[in-house]
């Protein structure tokens, strides 16, 4: 069965830069990761901070582009990864190793339409 982990951290404690030394280790200990749960990897990302990025927010059948994210919230969705696990005790499993710069949480979720 397939799961989405959702990476939620604070992503202030990246700083600004792309290439600073908190955005370094971490993308090492995510590429260690993925060698860890090997083909269980199905695909995943990180995601640029939420200052790149554009909602579209529909009320009423009326549609409206803001920049930034839509909620104001004290963690920010900053990558995920596709993975395929047997049940949802395994995908938890994968989950905790997950590695995290500080505190945040991994929201796990089924994939729709996948019943294996």
């Amino acid at each position: 069965m397939q799961y989405m982990l959702l990476i939620y951290e604070d992503e202030s404690v990246y700083g600004e830069e792309p290439d600073s030394p908190a955005v370094t280790d971490i993308i090492q200990r995510h590429i260690a990761f993925g060698d860890d749960i090997g083909e269980a990897r199905q695909g995943g990302a990180g995601l640029l901070p939420t200052s790149m990025a554009t909602t579209v927010v529909t009320r009423s059948g009326a549609q409206t582009i803001h920049d930034g994210p839509f909620a104001e919230t004290r963690e920010q969705l900053g990558g995920f990864y596709l993975i395929e696990a047997p049940d949802l005790d395994a995908a938890i499993a994968i989950a905790k190793k997950l590695p995290l710069h500080a505190d945040g949480s991994i929201e796990i979720r089924p994939v729709l339409g996948d019943t294996d």
